[in-house]
């Protein structure tokens, strides 16, 4: 069987375990996998390697980060020609099977494929840890292990200068990184896109804070909704998301703490440094867990399915399912660490 493989979207650690593990699983079903560079962009302009992988180019990945077959934000169901040259390379190359990596864009068109004939399997990866179906997506544990890190260091000048300090994450519309960032760094206040912003809350809380030790911090969420007089959204990516790094959030809400309350604020973004760099363990053996599972399921010809984990087991879930509803953050759970952040 002649395979391809890609990956969407926004690179996370995780990425190239997870090829690794397809591609190491996949040759023991004699399959001929090749990669398609720059996600599905690849399959738009005939990015696809011409020699199929082996082991030796992918056996020592385990530890690197972002992707060897590099990523793009491409979506080809805006363009009627450009989704014609995706099915026209994969009819070209012989594929009988397209295995996507990636979050919520990449495998809504994966699921869309699958609809109009096309074998796909779905890998699921998102620093937000926003995809149903799955307790985890691998890269998500990466970011907040970077996070934590940062609001480790972000305490020490906090502390010596007295001063407030907001740290800004990643987080569209799922608040996960934030508020495990905010739990394991003990932050101070949480900030999260599925809780209404309450600036006197928040402030009152910093002042709390502040009395006790001379210092806070703020963990918020790059998608947390600020008043519309303040900030105005329109640049928006190829599958029409809103673009979050001009948004600036963390900055505005330490410009609101430090103007309400008196107190001196700064705002830190760790930004794209959460992407990069070596997966942690955790999101090493899940991404290649997930990898040889989806060469199962290609063996197996499952299409149609994403593989994801269940509590500690990988299992599989429709795509359709996968991507049709976000998993943000719930209530009770939020409810449950308030507690923690909020004295």
């Amino acid at each position: 069987m002649k395979v391809g493989i890609l990956t969407g979207g926004g690179d996370c650690p995780g990425l190239n375990p997870a090829i690794r593990g397809f591609v190491m699983k996949a040759l023991d079903y004699g399959f001929a996998v090749y990669g398609i560079r720059e996600g599905w962009k690849g399959l738009v302009n005939d990015l696809v390697d011409k020699e199929p992988l082996t082991v030796a180019d992918v056996e020592e990945l385990i530890d690197k980060g972002g992707t060897v077959l590099r990523s793009s934000r491409t979506n080809p169901y805006k363009d009627p020609a450009q989704l014609q040259a995706v099915k026209t390379t994969i009819q070209k190359h012989g594929f009988e099977a397209i295995v996507a990596l990636g979050g919520e864009d990449t495998l809504g068109v994966a699921s869309k494929l699958y609809k109009e004939g096309i074998n796909t399997v779905g890998v699921p990866k998102t620093m937000d840890n926003d995809l149903s179906e799955t307790d985890y997506t691998f890269g998500f544990d990466s970011a907040v292990q970077v996070n934590v890190e940062a609001l480790d260091r972000l305490r020490d000048t906090a502390r010596s200068h007295s001063r407030v300090i907001v740290l800004e994450v990643m987080g569209r519309h799922a608040g996960w990184v934030a508020l495990y960032t905010g739990v394991a760094g003990g932050a101070d206040y949480i900030l999260l896109p599925e809780v209404p912003l309450n600036v006197e809350e928040l402030c009152t809380q910093v002042q709390r804070a502040y009395a006790r030790k001379g210092y806070a911090l703020v963990v918020a969420s790059e998608g947390v909704e600020l008043p519309e007089e303040e900030h105005k959204e329109t640049k928006v990516d190829a599958f029409g998301h809103v673009v979050l790094g001009e948004r600036n959030v963390g900055e505005w809400v330490a410009k609101e703490i430090e103007k309400r309350t008196g107190l001196e604020t700064r705002s830190a973004v760790t930004g794209h440094i959460q992407r990069g760099g070596a997966p942690s363990a955790f999101d090493r053996v899940l991404a290649s867990r997930l990898g040889v599972r989806a060469a199962q399921c290609v063996y197996e010809r499952d299409f149609g399915k994403m593989v994801a984990l269940h509590g500690n087991d990988i299992v599989v879930a429709p795509l359709e399912a996968a991507v049709g509803t976000l998993r943000t953050v719930p209530k009770a759970l939020y409810d449950s660490l308030v507690p923690l952040f909020n004295k």
